[in-house]
């Protein structure tokens, strides 16, 4: 608690630094606004999943969701910038790859969906172009976490917010978690409020609605966090239930855990939290470290839970992890108010009528 307050103190404390960062991004939308920076357009149709806050929001479950309910009808790609990876410049995912040559949030995508070409590139502007280069037939490409990225235009832009900080309640780095100037959310077609309440109320949905204030010609949707059996992480086909007296180690190295421990809290009467930093790479001293945090726990049922995201760096542990009991837990987007296949069919359509647009002009 006491340091939760001085945290918030101390943020407080570098408010003038935090109208120095506003004044720079004002700047430089303003610049792209004017259009005396550029802002490059593509004969194909871009989706771009981000947010104008760090931290998480659900941008790599959204992307996960948008490929793995597009792939079906069009051969789609997604690009990310791959941070925190050991590499530099354009990379294009194959069977070789591992985190720390693409990033974790990339191999997670290439893990679940090894038939979708996936790939990372810090000039997202040069990586398109070289994408469409090694796979010319792709339809459409989803751009992980670009909304600030605005060298490129995307055709669709969809914006995540966290119903437990919205946007509109929070402030610019370094006193809030702002990295995009508020009024930034126009340029979206679709914002969609994340980690929402699972019985979220019309009265609380409309209120919210109020509060952002979406254009006419903007669509608001809601999302809850939904968690399906985890797994283990070598034998993906064994899975476990949360049971209230099994003991929990729960790992991770995510922006925001917050979610993850009330779950467990929910479903476990007792359990221990080890938190790294944010995209955390592991080292064989961590798990060492995990490993005799676990065996510390006395009780007769205990497992080690953990992120798909965080499952991605502890992975190259292999044999290590085959005995023991470490399950890594999914994170998807539940669509509330039955709003799942309107959300979808924006997205599609957008997809199908760029589509023919752009046919029906180089003919």
């Amino acid at each position: 608690m006491y340091s939760n307050l001085f945290l918030k103190t101390f943020r407080i404390l570098l408010f003038p630094l935090a109208i120095i960062y506003w004044l720079i991004i004002f700047i430089r939308n303003k610049f792209y606004d004017l259009k005396i920076f550029d802002s490059a357009t593509f004969g194909m149709p871009l989706i771009c999943v981000g947010n104008l806050s760090v931290g998480g929001t659900g941008k790599s479950p959204m992307v996960e969701f948008l490929v793995g309910n597009l792939k079906d009808d069009f051969k789609v790609a997604t690009l990310s910038r791959g941070y925190k990876r050991k590499t530099k410049g354009y990379a294009l995912a194959n069977k070789r790859s591992d985190a720390l040559e693409i990033g974790d949030e990339p191999m997670q995508f290439k893990l679940k969906f090894p038939d979708v070409p996936v790939a990372v590139g810090e000039e997202r502007l040069d990586a398109i172009s070289q994408l469409l280069h090694d796979k010319p037939d792709i339809q459409s490409i989803i751009l992980d976490d670009a909304f600030q990225h605005r060298a490129i235009k995307a055709g669709m832009n969809i914006l995540l917010t966290d119903y437990n900080n919205l946007f509109t309640r929070d402030f610019y780095l370094p006193t809030g978690d702002l990295r995009d100037l508020k009024s930034s959310y126009k340029r979206a077609e679709i914002i969609v409020v994340t980690k929402c309440e699972p019985f979220l109320t019309e009265n609380e949905r409309n209120k919210i609605i109020e509060e952002i204030k979406p254009l006419a010609t903007q669509h608001i949707f809601f999302a809850a966090n939904l968690y399906p059996a985890p797994y283990h992480i070598i034998r993906h086909h064994e899975t476990v239930s949360l049971l209230p007296d099994a003991e929990i180690l729960l790992v991770t190295g995510i922006a925001n855990p917050q979610p993850l421990k009330d779950l467990v809290m929910d479903h476990s009467e007792t359990y221990y939290m080890l938190h790294y930093p944010d995209h955390h790479i592991f080292t064989i001293d961590d798990w060492k470290d995990i490993k005799k945090r676990f065996d510390k726990i006395e009780a007769e049922k205990k497992i080690i839970l953990t992120t798909e995201k965080d499952a991605v760096r502890l992975s190259k542990f292999g044999s290590q992890l085959n005995d023991v009991p470490l399950y890594v837990i999914p994170l998807q987007h539940h669509f509330l108010f039955n709003e799942e296949a309107k959300f979808l069919s924006l997205i599609k359509n957008y997809i199908k009528d760029f589509t023919d647009s752009y046919r029906d002009k180089i003919k």
